[in-house]
């Protein structure tokens, strides 16, 4: 796959100043693999679509007033406004905020892969196996995504309760201040729920497909499908867990710093940063060197690779 434009990456400057970042979640879906020790779910955006274009991606958007909406709170369980701060690690985010993003988590997922996590009144998780069922949600789905319905609305139509609990913080991405759209996207991670199969909505995504982070990084270096920076890299860091219970265990644990990606060009490669590089200088987001992982993700012949930094013989 050849990725047509990089005319997004490397502006110039612009004169009215650099755009503040659009707040935005991403869920990184999970399952145990046939075999394996788990699997990824990503689906490949529309080429048409301005941001990301044809790039396999985890379902995701951007966070909307309607998930702050103080009177949803009363449909969701699991986590309080204070513990969404302390897993974000954003003690100054306001709780409704806070809690938005993991609404707008729960939201995203169902309207883009049909997940909903999310019990019924009586504490049974949703499952979407008989025919009417589908059906009904398949419609709830639809509306969701066109604005017909509020998250609230579908809450109070079903009588649900927002499963918020089975999110939990992975990593925090700010797009590079070069890019005309940027995001402040929180990466969360969720297993698959029993009972609902995830699809693509055909619109903004048109593929799908479950698959292994070392089989997607593979596919993405042979050209095959197209992962964009935070994707690979994230897909690297999960090839380090052995099973599902040490992903959330471990995720549970860590303290999530932001990642503001620095982009650098050298000859003809460019690429960015990462927080941990050891020529990474932005300091507000810089973190100790390490060489145990890459620190660099370099795009090359339409592909973006990870890479390791490189100190130059004298």
């Amino acid at each position: 796959m050849v990725f047509d434009k990089m005319d997004s990456f490397l502006h110039s400057a612009r004169t009215s100043g650099i755009p503040r970042p659009v707040d935005a979640v991403t869920v990184i879906i999970v399952r145990e693999g046939g075999g394996t020790p788990f699997e990824v779910f990503l689906m490949r955006r529309h080429r048409d679509q301005h941001f990301m274009g044809g790039a396999y991606v985890f379902p995701g958007g951007r966070l909307e007033e309607t998930d702050c909406d103080p009177s949803l709170m009363e449909w969701t369980t699991g986590l309080t406004a204070e513990e969404a701060k302390a897993k974000l690690n954003e003690p100054d985010l306001p709780g409704e905020r806070a809690m938005g993003l993991f609404l707008a988590a729960v939201r995203e997922t169902f309207e883009e892969a049909g997940v909903l996590l999310a019990a019924s009144s009586r504490g049974e998780m949703i499952g979407l196996t008989d025919a009417e069922t589908q059906s009904r949600f398949r419609a709830h789905r639809r509306k969701l995504h066109c604005g017909e319905i509020s998250l609230k609305g579908l809450a109070e139509g079903e009588g649900l309760r927002f499963m918020l609990g089975l999110l939990t913080p992975f990593s925090h991405w700010i797009t590079p201040e070069v890019e005309i759209r940027r995001f402040d996207t929180r990466f969360l991670v969720a297993r698959m729920p029993e009972g609902q199969s995830p699809a693509h909505d055909s619109v903004e995504t048109v593929e799908s497909l479950w698959v292994t982070p070392r089989e997607a990084i593979a596919k993405n270096d042979s050209g095959e499908i197209l992962l964009m920076p935070p994707t690979l890299k994230t897909l690297d860091e999960l090839c380090q867990f052995r099973s599902l219970d040490e992903i959330f265990y471990k995720a549970s644990q860590q303290e999530i710093n932001p990642i503001l990606p620095q982009p650098f060009k050298s000859g003809d490669a460019f690429g960015v940063k990462l927080p941990h590089d050891p020529e990474y200088s932005i300091m507000a987001y810089k973190r100790w060197a390490s060489s145990e992982e890459p620190s660099r993700i370099v795009f090359g012949n339409g592909v973006w690779r990870l890479s390791r930094f490189h100190q130059e013989t004298p």
